[in-house]
């Protein structure tokens, strides 16, 4: 079985969440596909803007617009289902040759390639070590072992509110 790696589809402009939920649905229909083609994305980024009265607003915006990334194995069968996914127009390389991401490529993306162990698990209590939320403590809710992130509660403005972290960022208390 080959290694995994990231590679990057052009898309129709605006066809990206389109394209991502074709081959997500094309997944969730063939099994086979799902140890293949492992993730899909499209890489967002928050900006903050003024609107008309001058009030400030959070926006997300696509990073690449028109480009999805894709963690999958090439091969003959994935190639032929991405490349056949209707808004899709190619993979990013020279001619039909699909060239995956380098580590320098993605390490500004923030996607990280290395599995990070863990010693918790849902319903355990952590610390957050680093990031924005450092020195928070709250209660595991969900894992993702795909995106290395546990989703835990923290208060927000004496409310529960659910936060994403990476592995890297928490230990157990």
């Amino acid at each position: 079985m080959a290694e995994a790696k990231w590679y990057v589809v052009h898309t129709y402009s605006g066809y990206e969440n389109k394209v991502k939920a074709n081959i997500e649905k094309t997944i969730e229909n063939n099994q086979g596909l799902a140890e293949q083609i492992l993730e899909v994305r499209v890489p967002m980024m928050d900006e903050v803007e003024l609107d008309k009265n001058g009030a400030r607003k959070t926006v997300s915006r696509k990073m690449f617009p028109g480009y999805v990334l894709l963690n999958m194995e090439m091969n003959d069968d994935t190639w032929y289902v991405v490349r056949n996914t209707r808004g899709v127009t190619g993979f990013v390389g020279p001619g039909s040759k699909p060239v995956p991401l380098t580590e320098a490529e993605m390490k500004p993306l923030g996607i990280k390639t290395e599995n990070v162990s863990i010693d918790f698990a849902e319903g355990d209590s952590i610390a957050v070590v680093a990031g924005v939320w450092k020195d928070t403590v709250g209660v595991v809710q969900k894992l993702d072992f795909n995106k290395q992130t546990a989703t835990i509660n923290v208060e927000l403005f004496g409310r529960e509110t659910p936060v994403e972290i990476s592995f890297a960022e928490v230990r157990k208390l």
